[in-house]
């Protein structure tokens, strides 16, 4: 019984031992990984800058297309292929990658700039806020806590893919492609935990490569982007099509 009461007594002064503090608690990641996080987010500020001058770029000169998007592939293995002592190169690669990431998403922009300039500026929003929340999220929790993810999103990602494949060649409905959005977008919101986590333990461990591990946060927020972008777009149209049915139907 006594131990039982002491057993209650603990659980409920960490329950109240929960506040503000507890979540600016980063003993569990030491200085050196947290030097390591805090390059690797600064690094992934300068990736998304030079997506956004690609994606500006092609809306100024129509750069952006199917040749963007294998050139982009392609800069990721080469920067993946090259050593990390060769730091200064594959930073450059990693630029030259969201570059051209960014000019591929850009015919997405130019339709969105078409039907509503300020759903890519929702989209941004949106996107930083997943990021951050769920990155915060990874960082105050308990080391390894989300690892057991990696199963669960490899899979997901598998069924994505195969549901790409099928409706590529059969054709898809207008529903097939809203589970294969949402889905998708619940897909890589949980990768961001699960490449975060992955990240502290790998620094732990002693690979502080940077410029891999930006490359690797930086392709789950273009694909987010996309996804809630795409979102807002077929949203938006969708309104718009009741409200000229509307007055159509008034007229």
């Amino acid at each position: 019984m006594d131990a039982f009461t002491s057993f209650s007594d603990s659980q409920s002064s960490s329950r109240n031992s929960w506040n503000y503090d507890s979540l600016k608690n980063f003993h569990q990641i030491s200085p050196v990984v947290q030097n390591h996080i805090k390059l690797v987010y600064f690094t992934l500020c300068c990736a998304i800058a030079a997506s956004a001058v690609g994606a500006f770029v092609h809306v100024l000169w129509n750069i952006g297309g199917f040749l963007t998007t294998v050139a982009s592939i392609g800069t990721m293995i080469w920067l993946l292929s090259t050593p990390p002592f060769e730091e200064r190169k594959r930073v450059y690669l990693l630029m030259a990658s969201a570059f051209l990431q960014g000019a591929s998403i850009g015919p997405l922009i130019d339709l969105a700039i078409v039907i509503d300039a300020s759903l890519i500026l929702t989209a941004f929003v949106a996107t930083s806020l997943a990021f951050a929340c769920f990155s915060a999220t990874t960082l105050v929790a308990r080391r390894r806590e989300y690892l057991y993810l990696g199963g669960f999103l490899s899979s997901g990602l598998s069924i994505l893919m195969w549901l790409h494949f099928a409706s590529s060649l059969f054709g898809g409905s207008t529903a097939l492609f809203q589970f294969e959005l949402y889905f998708g977008l619940l897909v890589f919101v949980s990768y961001i935990v699960l490449d975060t986590q992955e990240i502290i333990e790998r620094a732990h461990l002693g690979d502080l490569d940077y410029v891999k591990h930006a490359l690797t946060l930086f392709t789950d927020l273009a694909a987010i982007f996309v996804r809630i972008l795409v979102i807002l777009l077929k949203n938006t149209t969708d309104k718009n099509e009741r409200n000229e049915r509307k007055k159509k139907r008034r007229d």
